[in-house]
């Protein structure tokens, strides 16, 4: 039998961390997942049963790790990846997906990587908090944003604090400082046809060493966490405002609105109008294109 709770989070303006979904399942015997790859952090902890992940370490090599009640398993940003459920006692987890300019420095901190995917606790109880706290968040969905981002905040420091493979991470690097400026350069000028060039320019860094640090400790390219912005910000608009989508679509980077809906709908799965109908808040005002 599978039971499962699945929810996405409503809002993307957070950029120390960004949460993305989170849920909790009871998988079927043999239930599998994968071979996938995810684009940001997907941890899971697992609250019974057991089953088995095979994780890529990003050499070609795939390792094998047989888990089980009490420990968890994280996935790393273009990690390829497949988890299943063992056919006499299948696992039950909980899961939360996640990002952000912090993500990494905290699960660095947790002692946890794409080398390291094993979640243990120094003692079963401070695991147990670990799985309360997922499944906090994945039982209330419809509390506010700050709220579950609050809550994303007390897992993390759980988290590192329960590891058995808790590591002392330095803070205040340089490099640091050039991503963030970054960010705050590409949040001001989404709206306009940038590059990553000029993003490398106003942090005067090389452009090839800028685009391997971004993705070191973003966890995407320059160029994806650009689209990601933008969609976001259109997103929000088209849930929150009656501007038509072709409006929303320029103020967000995309003149060619043919090119905003075939982005749009990769990402949400949906064309802006059939999304905007599922998800909007204010009426729409029937005097404007949509």
């Amino acid at each position: 039998m599978e039971n499962i709770s699945f929810s996405i989070f409503p809002n993307d303006n957070f950029l120390d961390l960004r949460l993305y979904q989170y849920g909790w399942e009871q998988c079927a015997p043999l239930h599998s997942f994968g071979p996938f790859v995810r684009n940001h952090y997907l941890f899971h902890y697992i609250l019974s049963g057991k089953g088995v992940l095979h994780s890529d370490d990003g050499d070609g090599v795939t390792h094998h790790y047989h888990l089980g009640a009490g420990q968890g398993f994280l996935i790393c940003p273009g990690q390829v990846n497949t988890y299943s459920a063992d056919e006499k006692a299948p696992w039950k987890y909980t899961w939360v997906e996640f990002d952000g300019l912090r993500a990494a420095e905290y699960l660095e901190a947790a002692g946890l990587s794409v080398n390291q995917p094993v979640y243990a606790p120094r003692e079963p109880q401070l695991g147990d908090r670990v799985g309360e706290k997922l499944l906090y968040i994945a039982d209330h969905a419809d509390a506010s944003p700050l709220h579950l981002i609050g809550q994303l905040c007390l897992f993390l420091d759980q988290l590192i604090s329960s590891s058995a493979t808790q590591r002392e991470v330095r803070g205040g690097q340089l490099r640091d400082f050039y991503i963030q400026e970054a960010v705050c350069y590409i949040k001001q000028n989404y709206p306009y046809p940038i590059t990553v060039e000029e993003i490398a320019n106003a942090c005067k860094l090389n452009r090839s060493y800028f685009s391997k640090l971004f993705k070191e400790i973003i966890g995407s390219t320059p160029q994806e966490f650009l689209i990601n912005l933008r969609l976001s910000e259109a997103a929000e608009q088209m849930k929150t405002t009656s501007a038509s989508i072709g409006d929303i679509a320029v103020r967000c980077g995309y003149p060619n609105q043919l090119h905003f809906s075939q982005a749009f709908k990769k990402r949400y799965g949906l064309p802006p109008r059939e999304w905007r109908k599922a998800n909007q808040r204010v009426k729409s005002n029937p005097m404007k294109k949509t």
